[in-house]
């Protein structure tokens, strides 16, 4: 349920579908999404059937028709300001991508096409692959142009949503970090165990980035200095990747469950560290 590729040509509607769900803060799984949409390997999935399935999350998927590239590109920008990602219909309508973020006049969208999923575009070459061709059925000569735009708007009270930046965008797309991708939704579940979305009315609350500022050394020791072989750089490199989805999120820790905090990072990092590096035996048998 993270950011990779998906496993074949016919399967971007569900991903795109899904991904527009992950910058909602709700993780679902492509091949459910499949399911609910009636998605198939001759056709594929076309916009009421991912309408019918982000019904069964809680959401409304809708169309905007535009002619005028311009107008196209405003109501996209709306849509990105009002918090709402966007599916587009690409290259000749034969493929589903999300647009979530817009800066700089660079456009920040999600491909599962291929790796790296985090894509950045010029409106130039976003323009290029959103237009679709239509043909006159009575004259041939007459061309129109459509630019369809699908905001996934949720029914629901999104406890946090996704910020994508472009730097964030770019340093996703390294590719160093392609396995930080594919497991983000691992990262978001640890982290909403651990810290709580902000809000208006938070009080007494701090970003994750302070907490390791305050405790991050100490941590990494701890974690490093056990009966195993992972090292301190690798320690490191895990608690950067949850700081990176923490900031995406905004989410915070209670001042009041700092030491929680702590203890819960540690056990996290703990249980990785195990995980991929083993352990060696511990305090004899207990016999």
């Amino acid at each position: 349920m993270g950011l990779y590729p998906q496993p074949n040509k016919w399967q971007c509607g569900p991903f795109a579908l899904k991904h527009a769900l992950i910058m909602l803060g709700k993780f679902v799984n492509e091949k459910r999404v499949s399911e609910i949409a009636g998605t198939t390997w001759w056709s594929g999935t076309d916009e009421i059937q991912l309408g019918r399935a982000a019904r069964a999350y809680d959401c409304k998927m809708t169309v905007v028709r535009e002619n005028n590239p311009l107008h196209a590109k405003r109501e996209l920008l709306l849509t990105l300001k009002r918090g709402r990602p966007a599916l587009l219909c690409v290259d000749n309508w034969g493929h589903w991508i999300t647009v979530v973020g817009a800066e700089k006049g660079r456009f920040i969208y999600l491909d599962s096409s291929k790796a790296p999923v985090v894509c950045v575009a010029s409106w130039k070459q976003l323009k290029k692959r959103w237009a679709y061709k239509e043909l006159d059925e009575g004259d041939p000569k007459i061309v129109e142009t459509l630019y369809d735009l699908h905001p996934v708007m949720p029914k629901f009270r999104a406890r946090t949503k996704a910020r994508f930046s472009l730097e964030r965008a770019r340093y996703l797309r390294r590719p160093e970090n392609h396995t930080f991708a594919t497991h983000w939704d691992e990262y978001f579940d640890d982290l909403t165990q651990i810290c709580a979305p902000r809000t208006p009315l938070s009080q007494q609350v701090f970003p994750m980035g302070e907490l390791l500022r305050r405790h991050g050394e100490m941590i990494k020791d701890q974690v490093a200095y056990w009966h195993g072989a992972v090292k301190r750089e690798q320690v490191a490199k895990v608690l950067k990747n949850m700081k990176f989805v923490a900031d995406t999120y905004d989410l915070v820790v209670k001042k009041s469950e700092e030491k929680r905090a702590i203890a819960a990072i540690c056990i996290n990092l703990s249980l990785w560290a195990a995980s991929k590096y083993g352990v060696d035996e511990m305090y004899g048998s207990n016999e």
